[in-house]
């Protein structure tokens, strides 16, 4: 039994947090938290704990959502297991009125 190393807060949320660092090439798991379902992705680079990890293809420019809200746009395309932090994140904090 693989034990979960990331997180998931709602179904159809964009990312998950790592609970345990993750290695570049692990195939890991991530509970959903609201449903208990479980969801495997493949690592594309070290994810420190506390970090997010992608779970779907986002296009640059693409919204990403956590907790069922937006908490940021994408600087750079992004794949699976893709590492998800400020170098390809930017905040929507002060854009939500536009």
């Amino acid at each position: 039994m693989m034990a979960h190393k990331f997180l998931v807060h709602h179904v159809g949320d964009h990312v998950g947090v790592a609970v345990e660092d993750i290695q570049p090439g692990e195939k890991v798991e991530g509970v959903i938290m609201e449903n208990d379902f479980s969801v495997f992705v493949n690592a594309n680079a070290f994810i420190p704990l506390g970090h997010k990890i992608a779970l779907s293809d986002l296009k640059q420019g693409d919204k990403v959502i956590e907790y069922r809200v937006q908490i940021g746009v994408t600087t750079e395309d992004v794949k699976p297991g893709d590492y998800v932090h400020t170098h390809n994140l930017k905040t929507a904090r002060w854009d939500y009125q536009k």
